[in-house]
């Protein structure tokens, strides 16, 4: 009888024990699982945002626990287009609201989530380097450049300001041999700092964060259309509580003095 009792009692023991280290396990599993990010956000964001959406992006995941921020940059016309083919992307920044017009007719974006965020201004530039003296987009002459940097028209928002901005000052035909075309405002920028283009026109808070040009002039904002930036949640994102908070965050205060400490509006 009480080698019986024993023996229940080092099973019973056993059983005990087992249980605990599948508790164990399983806690161990469950601290693992809550250490991965709730949501992991993908942002299409034009390329004139690099620096100010870099900056920002630490304190937004510190101050946002289990939300981490990726970002995709490029010109909003070629973003637009990889989100309408169905490219992944959970919050999309424009820098023309022509863009993000186009998707909101489309039904890509969460209509009531959209909000205007900052403004930009468009500027003349050269090399820092130069001794060249325009101080105005009207004293731009044809005849005295060999290459000048704009961005794509038909893809590129600055590129399509600076169309509008030439062909209000009558000299987008007579500088057509005379283009580099840029797939974005940062190689538009690039072919500057490079030497590759005697000017270029960029927004002015590119070329606030480059130390290898100057601005020479600021387009009149009545010869191009108004340069604001749009952000919207994306309609298939499976992160839209998430991407709302970040574009909240964007457009909150620590936002606003982050895009202000770049040379945005």
């Amino acid at each position: 009888m009480k080698r019986f009792s024993f023996f229940t009692l080092f099973i019973s023991l056993a059983v005990l024990l087992v249980g605990c280290s599948d508790t164990n396990e399983t806690e161990k599993s469950g601290a693992v699982d809550r250490e991965k990010p709730e949501a992991e956000l993908l942002i299409s964001a034009a390329a004139s945002l690099t620096d100010v959406l870099e900056e920002l992006k630490g304190p937004f995941e510190e101050a946002h626990e289990g939300i981490t921020v990726t970002y995709n940059f490029g010109s909003s016309g070629k973003l637009a287009t990889t989100i309408e083919n169905g490219a992944p992307s959970d919050l999309f920044l424009s820098a023309s609201s022509k863009d993000m017009n186009d998707m909101e007719d489309k039904g890509l974006l969460v209509k009531e989530s959209r909000k205007d965020f900052t403004e930009n201004a468009l500027v003349l530039i050269t090399h820092k380097d130069s001794n060249r003296t325009i101080s105005s987009f009207e004293d731009i002459d044809p005849a005295a450049l060999d290459h000048l940097a704009v961005g794509e028209p038909e893809s590129v928002p600055v590129g399509r300001y600076t169309k509008e901005t030439l062909e209000s000052l009558d000299l987008w035909e007579s500088l057509q041999d005379k283009l580099v075309l840029g797939s974005d405002v940062r190689q538009v920028l690039t072919h500057v700092e490079m030497g590759n283009a005697d000017y270029g026109v960029v927004y002015s808070s590119d070329a606030y964060i480059s130390d290898d040009v100057k601005v020479l002039a600021e387009a009149d904002a009545v010869w191009h259309e108004p340069i604001v930036y749009p952000g919207a949640v994306v309609a298939e994102s499976k992160h839209q509580d998430a991407a709302q908070q970040f574009l909240n965050y964007l457009t909150g205060e620590e936002g606003k003095e982050t895009l202000q400490k770049f040379g945005f509006k």
